[in-house]
Protein backbone atom coordinates (compact mmCIF):
# COMPACT_ATOMS: atom_id res chain seq x y z
CA UNK A 1 0.00 0.00 0.00
CA UNK A 2 1.26 3.48 -0.87
CA UNK A 3 0.75 6.75 0.99
CA UNK A 4 -1.51 7.79 -1.89
CA UNK A 5 -3.65 4.67 -1.29
CA UNK A 6 -3.96 5.45 2.41
CA UNK A 7 -4.81 9.12 1.73
CA UNK A 8 -7.58 8.02 -0.67
CA UNK A 9 -9.48 6.60 2.31
CA UNK A 10 -10.28 10.14 3.43
CA UNK A 11 -13.49 11.24 1.67
CA UNK A 12 -13.42 14.78 0.30
CA UNK A 13 -15.70 17.09 -1.59
CA UNK A 14 -14.90 17.79 -5.24
CA UNK A 15 -14.44 21.28 -6.63
CA UNK A 16 -13.32 22.98 -9.81
CA UNK A 17 -11.27 26.09 -9.16
CA UNK A 18 -11.26 28.78 -11.87
CA UNK A 19 -9.16 31.89 -12.41
CA UNK A 20 -8.87 34.65 -14.97
CA UNK A 21 -5.25 35.35 -15.94
CA UNK A 22 -3.83 37.18 -18.96
CA UNK A 23 -7.31 37.45 -20.52
CA UNK A 24 -7.85 33.68 -20.41
CA UNK A 25 -9.85 31.28 -18.25
CA UNK A 26 -7.95 28.71 -16.19
CA UNK A 27 -9.44 25.82 -14.28
CA UNK A 28 -8.62 22.58 -12.54
CA UNK A 29 -10.28 19.92 -10.41
CA UNK A 30 -9.39 20.14 -6.74
CA UNK A 31 -10.27 18.13 -3.64
CA UNK A 32 -7.96 19.97 -1.21
CA UNK A 33 -10.46 22.82 -0.60
CA UNK A 34 -11.12 23.73 3.04
CA UNK A 35 -12.25 26.52 5.36
CA UNK A 36 -9.53 28.39 7.26
CA UNK A 37 -11.42 31.12 9.11
CA UNK A 38 -14.88 32.68 9.32
CA UNK A 39 -13.64 36.11 10.48
CA UNK A 40 -12.10 37.08 8.20
CA UNK A 41 -13.67 34.66 5.71
CA UNK A 42 -10.69 32.62 4.47
CA UNK A 43 -10.51 29.37 2.50
CA UNK A 44 -7.61 27.36 1.10
CA UNK A 45 -6.67 24.83 -1.53
CA UNK A 46 -3.35 23.60 -2.86
CA UNK A 47 -1.85 23.54 -6.35
CA UNK A 48 1.19 21.55 -7.44
CA UNK A 49 4.17 23.67 -8.41
CA UNK A 50 4.65 21.51 -11.51
CA UNK A 51 1.05 22.12 -12.68
CA UNK A 52 0.67 24.01 -15.97
CA UNK A 53 -1.96 26.13 -14.18
CA UNK A 54 0.27 27.08 -11.23
CA UNK A 55 1.29 30.51 -12.53
CA UNK A 56 -2.29 31.51 -13.35
CA UNK A 57 -3.51 30.70 -9.84
CA UNK A 58 -0.54 32.20 -8.00
CA UNK A 59 -0.29 35.39 -10.09
CA UNK A 60 -3.94 35.83 -11.11
CA UNK A 61 -4.94 37.74 -7.98
CA UNK A 62 -7.66 35.33 -6.93
CA UNK A 63 -9.75 32.30 -7.74
CA UNK A 64 -13.31 31.00 -7.68
CA UNK A 65 -14.09 27.64 -6.07
CA UNK A 66 -17.06 25.77 -7.58
CA UNK A 67 -18.35 22.97 -5.32
CA UNK A 68 -19.61 20.34 -7.75
CA UNK A 69 -23.06 18.74 -7.60
CA UNK A 70 -23.33 14.95 -7.30
CA UNK A 71 -24.11 14.49 -11.02
CA UNK A 72 -20.98 16.39 -12.15
CA UNK A 73 -18.34 13.63 -11.97
CA UNK A 74 -17.84 14.03 -15.73
CA UNK A 75 -17.08 17.73 -15.23
CA UNK A 76 -14.56 16.86 -12.49
CA UNK A 77 -12.83 14.52 -14.94
CA UNK A 78 -12.98 17.11 -17.75
CA UNK A 79 -11.10 19.62 -15.57
CA UNK A 80 -8.48 17.09 -14.47
CA UNK A 81 -6.74 16.69 -17.83
CA UNK A 82 -6.25 18.21 -21.26
CA UNK A 83 -5.65 21.78 -22.35
CA UNK A 84 -7.48 24.73 -20.83
CA UNK A 85 -9.52 25.00 -24.05
CA UNK A 86 -10.58 21.35 -23.68
CA UNK A 87 -11.46 21.84 -20.03
CA UNK A 88 -13.80 24.77 -20.76
CA UNK A 89 -15.24 23.31 -24.01
CA UNK A 90 -19.02 23.47 -24.12
CA UNK A 91 -19.48 25.25 -20.78
CA UNK A 92 -22.00 28.04 -20.37
CA UNK A 93 -21.03 29.46 -16.98
CA UNK A 94 -21.68 32.89 -15.52
CA UNK A 95 -19.05 35.52 -14.77
CA UNK A 96 -18.67 36.67 -11.18
CA UNK A 97 -18.05 40.39 -10.58
CA UNK A 98 -14.32 39.51 -10.53
CA UNK A 99 -14.55 38.11 -14.08
CA UNK A 100 -13.88 34.56 -12.91
CA UNK A 101 -16.16 31.81 -14.20
CA UNK A 102 -18.91 30.24 -12.07
CA UNK A 103 -19.80 26.81 -13.37
CA UNK A 104 -23.43 25.79 -13.92
CA UNK A 105 -25.19 23.68 -11.26
CA UNK A 106 -22.49 24.07 -8.59
CA UNK A 107 -24.02 23.53 -5.13
CA UNK A 108 -21.86 26.37 -3.77
CA UNK A 109 -19.26 28.84 -5.01
CA UNK A 110 -16.71 31.11 -3.35
CA UNK A 111 -15.07 34.00 -5.23
CA UNK A 112 -11.80 34.84 -3.48
CA UNK A 113 -9.07 37.45 -3.52
CA UNK A 114 -5.67 35.83 -3.09
CA UNK A 115 -4.64 36.48 0.54
CA UNK A 116 -1.45 34.43 0.92
CA UNK A 117 0.63 31.76 -0.81
CA UNK A 118 2.44 29.30 1.45
CA UNK A 119 5.02 26.82 0.10
CA UNK A 120 4.42 23.26 1.32
CA UNK A 121 6.46 20.42 -0.16
CA UNK A 122 5.81 20.14 -3.89
CA UNK A 123 2.64 22.28 -3.65
CA UNK A 124 1.70 25.84 -2.79
CA UNK A 125 -1.22 26.44 -0.42
CA UNK A 126 -3.38 29.29 -1.72
CA UNK A 127 -5.33 31.08 0.99
CA UNK A 128 -8.09 33.29 -0.34
CA UNK A 129 -10.35 35.87 1.26
CA UNK A 130 -13.97 35.21 0.26
CA UNK A 131 -15.34 38.28 -1.51
CA UNK A 132 -18.63 36.75 -2.66
CA UNK A 133 -20.35 33.36 -2.43
CA UNK A 134 -23.58 31.57 -3.14
CA UNK A 135 -25.36 28.22 -2.96
CA UNK A 136 -27.62 26.17 -5.18
CA UNK A 137 -29.78 23.06 -4.84
CA UNK A 138 -28.52 19.49 -4.74
CA UNK A 139 -25.93 17.42 -2.92
CA UNK A 140 -22.21 17.81 -3.29
CA UNK A 141 -20.01 15.38 -5.18
CA UNK A 142 -17.66 13.33 -2.96
CA UNK A 143 -14.48 11.41 -3.74
CA UNK A 144 -12.98 8.49 -1.80
CA UNK A 145 -10.87 5.46 -2.76
CA UNK A 146 -10.56 6.90 -6.27
CA UNK A 147 -14.32 6.79 -6.83
CA UNK A 148 -16.97 9.48 -7.04
CA UNK A 149 -20.07 9.35 -4.88
CA UNK A 150 -22.15 11.47 -2.56
CA UNK A 151 -22.59 11.71 1.16
CA UNK A 152 -26.07 10.82 2.33
CA UNK A 153 -27.28 12.46 5.55
CA UNK A 154 -27.81 10.14 8.52
CA UNK A 155 -31.41 9.71 9.68
CA UNK A 156 -32.36 12.16 12.42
Amino acid sequence: MSLRDAMSCFATGVTVVTARYQDADWGMTCNSFNTVSLDPALVLWSVGRSSHSHEAFVKGGGYLVNVLEQSQAGLAQQFSRGTQAQRFAGLQGERAASGRLRLPRAVAWFDCRLWQVLPAGDHDILIGEVQDFGTGPGRGLAYARRQFGTVEPLPA
